[in-house]
C-alpha cells in the first residue's frame, strides 16, 4: 500500500509528530521550519496538511495542493483557511474545536481577577521602576459583584462556574440557549442586553459573525456603570476597539483585560498606551497541557482523514455528486440557506427543526435534513456544525428533527420547506430550483415572494397600511442606504412582509429606527 503524506507547516506539540511518526503507512513531513514560499514547491504529492495560524491556507497554497484530501487546522480558529476555496478542490477543512477549552476558560480567570486587582501594574511597578507604594493599587473584590456573561457555551459556562465560586452573581445572555441551562447552575439568565451592561464585570465567549463584531461599541459603555470592567478572551473585534480606548481614557471603563485584537500581531495598537489594561498575545490556547491535547487530536484526525476513515470536526464535507442525481446538489446548498436565514430572523434556543420535501426532492429529504441543521446551528453555536456531526449536535441539544416526503401539491415541481420551532416562534421558509441550478426563495411565514437567498437583507413584517414602503424608504435613504431590490409579500389578516435587499450593511440604529414605524410588527436584519 502506498504511503499517504502528512505535512506538518506549523510548530505542535512533539506528542503529534510522535503518534504520527508511529504509523507504517504515514510518511511525515516536517516543514515547520521551512519558508513559506519554499512550502509551496513540496505539498503537491501531500495527502494532508496540518497548520496553525503562521500557514495561511489561502488560493495560493490550494493551488500549489494538487493532491491535498484534507487540511487540519490544529485549534479552534480557522481565519486563515478559505473554506469555499477547499470547498471548490474537494478539500475538507477541519478543525480542533475543544482541546484548548480550559486554556481559554483559566485565562480568563487571570484578566478577570487581574482587572480587579491591577496585578500586572503593581508588578511592574515594584519589580521594574522598584517602586513600594502600596496606596496606588487599592482594588476590588469580586465576592457581591456582579458579572455578565456574553455567550454561555463551553467556555462561558465554565468561566461562569468559576466565578460563581468566588462568591460572583451571574448574569447569562446567550439568545441561542434554553434559559435552564443557566438557572440550573443557580445563576441569572436574562433576554435584556442591557441587564449585562448593569453588571460589575463583563466577559464575553461568542464566536465572531455578523451579530456579535463590534457588540460593545459606544452606545453600549455609556449605559454601563462608571467603574465597570471589561474581558475579552474570545476573538478580537467583538469589543470596538475605539470605543474601549475611550470608555478606559476616559475612566468610564476601570480596567480590561484583553487576549486577542482585531489585527494581529498587535505590538503598535493605543491601548497598549493606557495604563488601566492588562493585555496579553493571544494566549487563549497557550497551555502546556492544550498545546499537547491539541497536537494529539490533530495528529489522530490527519491520519483518519489521510485513511479515508471519517473526517472528525470537518467543516465543509462535500458532497458526493456521483452518489446523487445532479438536482438534488442545488437543493442541498439551498436548505442550507434557508436553515441559516431562518435562524436569523428566530433569534432562540431551537426546540425543532423539520424538513418538508414536495416531489423527487422528497426521496432525498434526510440528507436535506443534515444541511438543514447545518445551516440552522451553524451562527448559534460556540463551535463549528458539519455535515459529520450535525445530528449529534441536534440530539446533544434537545432539538427534536424530523424529515418528510410529502406529494408534490403546491404547484411547484420540487419544493423543499424548512421550520425552525423556538422557545419564541415558529419560523418556515419554502424555497426551489429552476432550471439546473436558479435557487429561489418562495415563502416565509406563509407569505409569497420570490428571490435569491443571496446578499444582505432586511425582512419587515407589518400591518398592510398605505405608506409603510414609502417611510422604510425613507428611513433607508437619510442613511444612504441603496436598496437593490425589494419584495413585497401580503397575507391574510391585513398583514404584509417585505424582503429589501440592500447595498451595504445595516446596523442596529437603522433597524431600531424601523422598529419604530407604527405599522412594524416584527423586523430583522439578515446576510446570505
Amino acid at each position: 500500500m502506498k504511503q499517504k503524506k502528512i505535512i506538518v507547516c506549523d510548530a505542535i506539540h512533539q506528542k503529534g509528530f510522535d503518534i504520527l511518526n508511529a504509523e507504517k503507512d504515514i510518511e511525515v513531513i516536517d516543514a515547520v521550519k521551512l519558508p513559506k514560499d519554499e512550502l509551496l514547491k513540496i505539498i503537491g504529492d501531500c495527502d494532508v496538511a496540518i497548520t496553525r495560524s503562521s500557514t495561511d491556507v489561502d488560493e495560493k497554497f490550494l493551488n500549489a495542493a494538487t493532491s491535498m484530501q484534507a487540511i487540519v487546522r490544529a485549534g479552534v480558529g480557522v481565519d486563515n483557511v478559505d473554506q469555499d476555496g477547499c470547498s471548490r478542490r474537494g478539500i475538507i477543512a477541519m478543525n480542533v474545536p475543544t482541546a484548548n477549552t480550559i486554556a481559554a476558560v483559566e485565562l480568563t480567570m487571570a484578566h478577570l481577577l487581574s482587572t480587579a486587582r491591577s496585578f500586572t501594574n503593581a508588578n511592574n511597578h515594584l519589580k521594574t521602576e522598584r517602586v513600594w507604594n502600596r496606596e496606588k493599587w487599592y482594588g476590588v473584590e469580586l465576592c457581591e459583584k456582579r458579572l455578565g456573561v456574553i455567550g454561555f457555551g463551553n467556555i462561558g459556562s465554565r468561566v461562569a462556574i468559576r466565578a460563581k465560586s468566588f462568591g460572583m452573581e451571574i448574569i447569562a445572555y446567550d439568545p441561542y440557549i434554553s434559559a435552564s441551562k443557566v438557572t440550573d447552575l443557580g445563576m441569572n439568565y436574562t433576554e435584556n442586553f442591557d441587564d449585562i451592561l448593569g453588571c460589575d464585570f463583563i466577559t464575553i465567549h461568542t464566536p465572531k459573525n455578523k451579530e456579535t463584531i463590534n457588540i460593545i461599541s459606544h452606545d453600549e459603555i455609556a449605559k454601563m456603570k462608571d467603574g465597570v470592567r471589561l474581558i475579552n478572551c474570545a476573538r478580537g473585534g467583538l469589543y470596538n476597539e475605539d470605543a474601549l480606548y475611550d470608555g478606559l481614557k476616559s475612566g468610564k471603563i476601570a480596567f480590561a483585560g484583553i487576549d486577542v485584537f482585531s489585527k494581529e500581531p498587535a505590538t503598535s495598537h493605543k491601548l497598549l498606551e493606557l495604563e488601566n489594561i492588562c493585555v496579553t498575545p493571544h494566549l487563549g490556547a497557550n497551555t502546556l497541557e492544550s498545546q499537547e491535547k491539541i497536537a494529539i487530536q490533530a495528529a489522530e484526525n490527519a491520519i483518519c482523514a489521510a485513511r479515508g476513515i471519517s473526517y472528525p470536526n470537518a467543516l465543509n464535507l462535500p458532497i458526493k455528486a456521483e452518489d446523487l442525481p445532479p438536482f438534488v446538489e442545488p437543493y442541498l446548498e439551498l436548505v442550507q440557506k434557508m436553515g441559516f436565514l431562518a435562524a436569523q430572523l428566530n433569534k432562540s434556543a431551537i426546540k425543532s427543526i423539520k424538513i418538508e420535501a414536495e416531489g423527487d426532492i422528497g426521496a432525498f429529504a434526510k440528507s436535506l435534513l443534515t444541511f438543514g441543521i447545518v445551516g440552522a446551528l451553524n451562527e448559534t453555536t460556540e463551535d463549528k456544525v458539519n455535515y459529520v456531526n450535525a445530528g449529534f449536535v441536534a440530539t446533544e441539544k434537545g432539538i427534536e428533527t424530523k424529515a418528510e416526503a410529502l406529494n408534490s401539491n403546491s404547484g411547484y415541481k420540487n419544493k423543499i420547506t424548512i421550520t425552525l420551532t423556538t422557545e419564541k416562534n415558529v419560523t418556515s421558509i419554502s424555497g426551489t430550483v429552476f432550471g439546473e441550478d436558479e435557487q429561489r426563495i418562495v415563502g416565509i411565514n406563509g407569505f409569497k415572494f420570490d428571490f435569491k437567498p443571496k446578499g444582505k437583507m432586511i425582512i419587515f413584517k407589518n400591518h398592510d397600511v398605505p405608506g409603510v414602503i414609502a417611510n422604510i424608504a425613507s428611513i433607508l435613504a437619510k442613511e444612504s442606504i441603496n436598496i437593490s431590490d425589494f419584495r413585497l409579500g401580503r397575507g391574510a389578516h391585513q398583514f404584509a412582509m417585505a424582503v429589501i435587499l440592500v447595498d451595504t450593511d445595516i446596523d442596529k440604529k437603522i433597524i431600531t429606527e424601523l422598529t419604530k414605524l407604527e405599522a412594524c410588527v416584527w423586523v430583522e436584519y439578515a446576510v446570505l
